[in-house]
């Protein structure tokens, strides 16, 4: 009987349907996008060292908690410069394995008569190498006793200039021959290019000794990142004698509070464009309500008739309730496949490696397309139910 009402109401039952396909399409879309989000997100933080804490000159209370820091409004050239003295007075913190000061500029690199402006990181080779979690395509990182030597990323050696840049290669900066001894493996910076702090205050302009762009610190452990980093703040407000908040002249930013505030961020979408969807199960679940009632209004007379030859107010209200959940089921099922098929567009659109309907997904999406169906079958069943089998048979 519940197959039959389905099938003899076609239009309005794949009207109704409708409904109920686009609200579980788009609740499974949308969580499947996060679900790939995350683990995308998971993927690049395990990649990451979430232990570095980087101290820069300036402060703004904006860029403070994200994103590099601008300079302050009063601050002058000179109030916001880091040095050793900044160095020296944090080296006692607790929880701190390795701190290095870093320079930066760009400058021209030239190699086989080709030349292009290339941004230069000078690094303390004693602790570089112990900070970074690069892997290699060839060569070695920088060693204590290097100087005019350079580690550089995969696109510079391979593709910036016309010959590839090898191992043990000379490329030549503001005059100055230039070893190669590491090249980067693809994704790891490929843009970089790395070199003892001391030959790099020597090759980039305006640079001066024991003066730094940024100063990187490496807590011992993640679950100590946030207090070496409140540490970090007291230590340099007193070694710079920062009385207040407003006339800081540093910034201390992490990679965790960064990775933390991005995944909050990502969660609180989701759940936004999650409840959007959710909107249009309940518009699903009133049109399946409102069909189940004409269904019931058209079908008075045989309630009458099946009550009159002994159908028990139970079995009127099954065949209802079957009826209902057979428009979520078939629903359900439509926007399984449909999300299925928009995940699989959206996928190279957003540039993810991969965007998967899981099998938890499908059996949850079905599931809740049969309760909602159900739970909007129940007040129509109920009232069939409880016709009374002479008022049934004489409706017109």
């Amino acid at each position: 009987m519940a197959l039959s009402i389905l099938y003899h109401s076609k239009i309005r039952s794949w009207l109704t349907i409708i409904g109920i396909v686009i609200g579980i399409g788009a609740v499974v879309t949308i969580i499947s996008l996060s679900d790939s989000l995350s683990a995308e997100m998971e993927k690049s933080l395990s990649d990451m060292d979430l232990t570095l804490i980087t101290i820069t000159p300036g402060y703004t209370k904006a860029s403070s908690a994200m994103g590099p820091p601008g300079m302050s409004g009063g601050a002058t050239s000179t109030d916001v410069e880091l040095t050793k003295k900044d160095i020296r007075a944090l080296k006692l913190i607790e929880n701190i394995d390795y701190i290095s000061g870093q320079i930066s500029g760009s400058e021209s690199l030239y190699y086989m008569g080709e030349s292009a402006t290339i941004s230069i990181t000078g690094v303390d080779p004693q602790v570089w190498q112990y900070m970074v979690t690069y892997d290699l395509d060839s060569g070695r990182l920088l060693d204590p006793t290097d100087k005019y030597v350079v580690v550089i990323g995969y696109k510079v050696a391979k593709e910036m200039f016309d010959d590839s840049i090898s191992l043990n290669r000379i490329i030549t900066i503001n005059e100055k021959s230039i070893r190669v001894v590491g090249i980067l493996a693809s994704g790891e910076d490929d843009n970089a290019v790395f070199m003892p702090i001391d030959a790099a205050v020597e090759l980039i302009e305006d640079a001066e000794p024991d003066v730094y762009d940024s100063i990187v610190v490496k807590a011992d452990d993640v679950d100590n990142v946030k207090t070496v980093k409140e540490t970090v703040e007291t230590k340099l407000m007193i070694s710079r004698n920062v009385m207040n908040e407003d006339d800081r002249n540093f910034s201390v930013s992490d990679l965790l509070s960064m990775a933390e505030t991005v995944t909050e961020m990502l969660s609180s979408m989701s759940l936004f464009l999650g409840a959007i969807a959710a909107v249009s199960l309940v518009v699903g679940s009133v049109g399946i309500a409102n069909t189940m009632f004409t269904s019931v209004l058209e079908k008075t007379k045989e309630i009458g008739t099946m009550k009159a030859i002994g159908a028990t107010n139970m079995d009127i209200m099954m065949i209802f309730l079957f009826n209902s959940a057979m428009v979520g089921f078939v629903g359900g099922v439509i926007g399984i496949l449909l999300s299925v098929i928009v995940t699989s567009f959206l996928g190279p659109l957003l540039q993810l490696s991969s965007i998967t309907v899981a099998p938890y997904l499908v059996i949850l999406g079905i599931s809740i397309a049969i309760v909602i169906g159900v739970i909007s079958g129940v007040v129509p069943a109920y009232n069939a139910s409880k016709m009374r089998p002479v008022d049934a048979l004489r409706y017109e």
